[in-house]
C-alpha cells in the first residue's frame, strides 16, 4: 500500500511541480486559428511563452495588404516576441532559435516541416498538437479527411516530433465522436479547444515525468492530403451518405458545388432524406442528380443510392442562403426534372 503524504509534504510536492511547470521556457510555433486557440489556452493557464514563431504575413482582402495571422495577432496582444522566418535553411534562423534557450517548443499547424536542427534546439524537443488520433490521419487535412472517410471518431494527439511527417511517438490522446451534424468547421472548432486542453494536460504530466511515449504503427496510417478546390465538385452517382459527408467535410472551405444548366450552385448544408433508401443497393427509378422536388423545405435530389435534401445554397453573385429564402425569391428556379451535374465538362 502506497504511503500517504502528510498535508505539508503534499503541498510541498505540489508547489515544486507547479514551479517546474510554470518556469518552463516555452516557444510556441503556429499560424492559423487552430493554433491561436491552443496558444490562448497556454497563456490563460499561466505558462511561460518566451517567443512565438509563425508564418510570414500574407496578402488579404481586396487591397491585398499584408495581414498578420491569428497567432501573431494574439502574441502581439500579449507583448510576446514574434519570429517569422521564411524557412529554417539559413544558419542565422537556427542560431536565433537556439539563443532563446527554450526548454520546449509547442507546435500547432505551423505550416513548415521542421529540420532536425530545430527539433533538437529546445532541451526537451518539440511537442505537436495534431488534430487526429494518430496514426489514423497524418498530413495537412486530418479533420476533413476523417469526415469524408466516415470515421466514427477523431481527436487530438500530442506527439513528440521527429523528422517525419506526423510520425513521432504519441504522448497523449483525447478522443471525440464525429456526429452526423459535424462539418469541417464545427469539428475544427471543437478540436481546437481540445488541443488547448490536451497540451496543458501533457505539460502537467511532463513536469511530473508521467508521459510514456508510444510508437506509431505505420500500417494503420493514412495520408490526409491538402484540400483542393477541384475536389469540391459533387459526384451525384455516389451514395447519398458519401455525398452528405462530402458536403459537411468541405464546409466552410472549399464548399461543395454542382452545375445546374449554366449556373454553378455552391452547397453548404443538406440532409439525408431516407436512410433506409440510402442503404438500398437497388437501382433507383430516377437518374442521379435529378431534382425531384423543390419547396421551402429544400431541394430534393436523387443520388446514386438514396436522396438528399439541399438546405443551404449559394447562387452565383449572391451570398449563401437557406433554401426557404431562395424559394421565396425564386419559386421557379429549381424545377423538378432538371439535373445537377458534377462539373462543367459534364454539363456540355
Amino acid at each position: 500500500m502506497a504511503k500517504k503524504l502528510s498535508r505539508s509534504k503534499w503541498y510541498a510536492k505540489e508547489h515544486n511541480t507547479l514551479t517546474r511547470l510554470f518556469s518552463m521556457k516555452i516557444i510556441f510555433a503556429g499560424t492559423p486559428d487552430f493554433a491561436a486557440t491552443a496558444l490562448k489556452a497556454l497563456l490563460d493557464a499561466g505558462h511561460n511563452i518566451i517567443a512565438v514563431y509563425t508564418q510570414p504575413d500574407r496578402p488579404a482582402g481586396r487591397g491585398r495588404k499584408l495581414k498578420p495571422g491569428p497567432v501573431k495577432a494574439l502574441a502581439l496582444e500579449h507583448n510576446i516576441t514574434v519570429e517569422q522566418p521564411l524557412n529554417f535553411k539559413q544558419a542565422d534562423s537556427i542560431e536565433t532559435l537556439k539563443n532563446y534557450r527554450a526548454d520546449l517548443m509547442v507546435v500547432a499547424a505551423y505550416g513548415l516541416l521542421l529540420p532536425k536542427a530545430v527539433l533538437d534546439a529546445p532541451v526537451q524537443g518539440c511537442l505537436n498538437i495534431h488534430a487526429s488520433l494518430l496514426p489514423r490521419w497524418r498530413g495537412a487535412a486530418p479533420i476533413q479527411r476523417a469526415i469524408l472517410a466516415g470515421d466514427a471518431e477523431t481527436g487530438i494527439t500530442i506527439m513528440q516530433m521527429n523528422e517525419g511527417l506526423d510520425t513521432g511517438d504519441m504522448l497523449l490522446k483525447l478522443p471525440t465522436a464525429i456526429t452526423a451534424d459535424d462539418t469541417g468547421g464545427s469539428l475544427h472548432d471543437r478540436l481546437a479547444v481540445m488541443g488547448g486542453e490536451a497540451i496543458i494536460q501533457a505539460l502537467t504530466k511532463l513536469s511530473n515525468q508521467q508521459l510514456t511515449p508510444e510508437k506509431q504503427d505505420d500500417k494503420l496510417a493514412n495520408y490526409a492530403k491538402k484540400l483542393h478546390k477541384a475536389e469540391a465538385w459533387i459526384d451525384w452517382t455516389k451514395p447519398v451518405s458519401e455525398i452528405d459527408r462530402h458536403i459537411r467535410a468541405f464546409n466552410p472551405w472549399p464548399t461543395c458545388q454542382s452545375q445546374l444548366a449554366d449556373k454553378i450552385i455552391r452547397i453548404q448544408a443538406a440532409q439525408i432524406l431516407d436512410q433506409d433508401r440510402a442503404d438500398n443497393t437497388t437501382q433507383p427509378s430516377n437518374k442521379s442528380g435529378e431534382i425531384l422536388a423543390y419547396s421551402k423545405q429544400g431541394i430534393d435530389v436523387q443520388c446514386g443510392q438514396g436522396q438528399l435534401r439541399l438546405l443551404k445554397c449559394q447562387l452565383p453573385g449572391s451570398r449563401a442562403m437557406s433554401v426557404t429564402d431562395i424559394h421565396n425569391g425564386h419559386p421557379d428556379l429549381f424545377k423538378p426534372g432538371q439535373y445537377f451535374v458534377g462539373c462543367d465538362s459534364q454539363a456540355k
